[in-house]
């Protein structure tokens, strides 16, 4: 079996050092009066973000909050995989995995290890070519790849029957631990399914005024927020040159996703992957995951939605097309895209209650 070795977050200084005198010597853009975002992050954002990241951001006191809870990492499949093991006092505990999305990072999950940890075995990875996993080595890192390492991740801890938890990027990620791992998957739990609209007339007949609501939504959202998929999955390399030499420019390029979220939360995500070496690495994972073969044939292991208010809006009828098993669909009229932490109490109800149905 292949080693799995203890892991502390322990940033050098010269590392710190480094990026504070790069802050201080960012050279902002310009703007046009009166752009109020039109035209993407607005300057005023990043000269505030690129101010408390050199004078009020503690990231030591972030590394240390990551360093409370057990950490390791191990290689599968020739790549490095970083991950955080919290285990529950209860040791009939069911386990279960979860998996954060970009511009995230396991820190989207701090916020409720402590609750969940309380019924569940927790193992939450870094995604290889995000955080501490560091930088993939080799083509091929979509969500299925990642779906069949977090197998091999779960069944090299011992747990031959567990859950997995999703968010954005896990979302897509998860189900296909369902898929591929069903054998030892009990269900899985996501906040999106991203199900969209074939492109059949016959799909949008009968749609409710909610579902319109949903459907408008998303093309609003492609319309005016796109273009990050659209780069990322076409010329990651070509973006990859900027957000790795320039630390402001990387918070610009991540904070389109984490505007309206605190600043701390923010900065640590995006400090990571500035620390780590995978702001280009990370947006891989968008072209791999574009070119990939994905399975046709729809899910089978129970899956559960919660839905959140601020955030993409999953549409039930084009699910149940993907899934054929959906055990649990709750929407909420709080929270946004990062629920674990803008609305930590409600999803790890729901998430206790779906996989408590499951024992």
């Amino acid at each position: 079996m292949t080693e799995i070795k203890p892991f502390r977050v322990e940033i050098p200084q010269a590392d710190l050092d480094d990026l504070q005198a790069r802050l201080a010597l960012t050279r902002f853009t310009d703007e046009l009066p009166g752009a109020d975002g039109a035209y993407g992050v607005g300057l005023d954002y990043v000269k505030r973000m690129v101010d408390y990241w050199r004078t009020g951001f503690d990231w030591r006191a972030q590394e240390a909050r990551l360093n409370a809870h057990p950490q390791f990492t191990t290689e599968i499949d020739g790549q490095n995989i970083h991950f955080l093991h919290v285990r529950s006092a209860d040791p009939g505990a069911l386990p279960l995995i979860l998996t954060h999305g970009w511009p995230g990072t396991v820190v989207e999950y701090l916020d409720v290890i402590e609750p969940l940890s309380r019924d569940f075995h927790l193992v939450i990875p870094s995604i290889p070519g995000f955080g501490f996993s560091g930088p993939t080595k080799d083509k091929g890192w979509d969500r299925n790849r990642v779906a069949r390492a977090w197998a091999e991740l779960m069944s090299r801890l011992g747990y031959d029957r567990y859950g997995a938890v999703g968010n954005d990027g896990g979302s897509l990620i998860s189900p296909e631990v369902g898929r591929f791992d069903a054998e030892h998957v009990v269900g899985v739990h996501v906040t999106q399914i991203f199900s969209f609209p074939s492109g059949d007339p016959a799909e949008f007949e009968g749609l409710t005024e909610q579902e319109q609501a949903a459907v408008q939504h998303l093309q609003w959202f492609w319309e005016n927020m796109g273009a990050f998929n659209v780069l990322q999955a076409q010329s990651p390399q070509t973006l990859a040159h900027a957000i790795t030499d320039s630390p402001a420019g990387l918070l610009g390029w991540m904070g389109q996703l984490l505007t309206g979220l605190d600043d701390d939360f923010a900065l640590t995500n995006i400090a990571i992957h500035w620390f780590c070496g995978t702001a280009g690495s990370s947006i891989r994972f968008y072209y791999e995951d574009k070119r990939a073969e994905q399975p046709t044939e729809p899910t089978t292991v129970p899956i559960a939605l919660a839905g959140f208010a601020n955030d993409f809006q999953s549409i039930r009828r084009f699910a149940e097309r993907d899934h054929k098993n959906i055990a649990s669909w709750n929407t909420y009229d709080t929270g946004g895209h990062y629920a674990a932490h803008e609305a930590p109490g409600v999803l790890v109800a729901d998430v206790r209650e779906f996989f408590t149905g499951l024992r």
